[in-house]
């Protein structure tokens, strides 16, 4: 069985013959959660509804829909030993054939998706934001790396909305509420400058900065200065990442503060 490994965009303009096969009801322990939904075509498939013989079983059901041997769109799959998964909840799936008024449909729903997901901000596109740029591509977030460096953005992927400008600082006002900002330039004063404008906020869900403990330091120590009070200091993430593993390669870090993004992100909209 072969997975496409190319984006959603990519599949929709290759794959003209699809069914989307969506759970309608998901009850009790499921693998995903209802609205979630996977593309097949009649060699191809993109996207997940949980994985194992029941996603095995839907597949199957979208092709035979697609060769007219099928006029089952609905399937109530318990999960349980009898398909081999022990989950134990059910899930109830609805089959649609992807005409063009069904593709119209997905296309609305994720552009909405889209517009709903968080926004990420990376100042700085070296080694480490390129890692996270792309760290960032599999997650449900809008990136945007900022750099005052042209080179630095030709050895980035296309994965970031890329914004070339000569103050970093001053964009700061314009990220959206309950997004991120990530901050690793090549430059400790330039850091200091667009951690003052992120924290001087207080409707952004994470302000992270690359460095040590003595940079946290110099920075608290400045920013006090500057009219930062210990509250607006505090929320500061630095170092990014962590302290559970100690491994200080770019792709480790990317890994580590992604992760760190997306819990502080989804914290923050349960919170809001």
């Amino acid at each position: 069985m072969n997975f496409a490994v190319d984006s959603l965009e990519a599949f929709l303009e290759r794959e003209y013959r699809i069914v989307i096969v969506e759970i309608s009801q998901a009850l009790g322990s499921t693998p995903r959660e209802t609205g979630a939904f996977m593309l097949v075509s009649p060699t191809d498939a993109h996207g997940t509804i949980g994985g194992g013989q029941m996603e095995h079983v839907a597949i199957d059901n979208a092709r035979a829909l697609l060769a007219g041997i099928s006029d089952t769109f609905e399937m109530d799959i318990p999960l349980g030993p009898d398909i081999g998964q022990c989950c134990g909840g059910r899930v109830i799936l609805t089959f649609r054939i992807g005409d063009d008024e069904a593709r119209a449909a997905l296309d609305d729903r994720i552009k909405a998706r889209l517009e709903a997901f968080p926004e990420v901000w990376l100042f700085g596109a070296g080694h480490v934001g390129r890692a996270l740029a792309d760290a960032l591509l599999l997650l449900p977030f809008k990136t945007y790396a900022v750099e005052t460096r042209k080179t630095e953005f030709d050895l980035m992927s296309a994965g970031a909305h890329h914004r070339l400008v000569a103050m970093p600082e001053s964009i700061v006002k314009d990220i959206a509420p309950g997004g991120a900002v990530v901050i690793l330039t090549h430059d400790h004063a330039l850091d200091f400058l667009i951690a003052k404008e992120a924290l001087s906020r207080n409707d952004l869900a994470y302000v992270g900065m690359i460095g040590s403990k003595t940079k946290r330091a110099t920075f608290a120590s400045w920013a006090r200065k500057e009219g930062l009070d210990g509250e607006a200091i505090n929320r500061l993430v630095l170092p990014i990442g962590g302290k559970t593993v100690a491994d200080k390669r770019p792709a480790i870090i990317a890994a580590m503060t992604s992760a760190e993004i997306l819990v502080a992100l989804t914290q923050h909209r349960a919170q809001g």
